[in-house]
């Protein structure tokens, strides 16, 4: 499992409950953007997105997003949810998810999130900030894969 979540620098596991299943018998399918929610947001808690964001009240918001589905998931499982930056742009970055499954140890869905920055005060895009660039950059390089800038 680890080959699968290797370029994934921020990972967290979450069990399948339940109440995730539809009524098809397997994981609805907006469970899965749970999963991508909660990596994305440890992401941006260990780049200290939301302290800069209190300092400066720009911050991220999310544009667009998508999902393929591999594998139906079912209860009982845990998966592990990862969460990276792919492309940074001026205004913007493109952050990818993977979740995958402990019990199946396959991939059951691929991601990716279009994020802007937004100044909150204002009401409007902003620049990313330099220090949250740095950041980004700086963590992705800890896994074996280039951010694109």
């Amino acid at each position: 499992m680890d080959a699968l979540i290797r370029e994934y620098p921020v990972t967290i596991e979450i069990p399948i409950a339940w109440g995730d299943m539809d009524a098809f018998g397997h994981v609805n399918n907006k469970v899965y953007f749970k999963h991508f929610e909660s990596a994305r947001i440890l992401y941006f808690e260990k780049i200290n997105f939301f302290e800069v964001m209190e300092k400066t009240h720009i911050g991220p918001i999310l544009a667009s997003t998508q999902c393929r589905y591999k594998i139906p998931l079912t209860y009982p499982d845990h998966v592990t949810a990862g969460a990276r930056v792919d492309t940074i742009e001026d205004d913007r970055f493109i952050m990818k998810y993977v979740v995958i499954s402990h019990e199946h140890k396959k991939t059951a869905a691929f991601g990716e999130g279009e994020l802007v920055t937004f100044d909150y005060q204002n009401n409007t895009k902003a620049l990313i900030p330099d220090e949250i660039r740095k950041r980004i950059i700086a963590l992705e390089k800890t896994v074996t894969h280039d951010v694109g800038t």
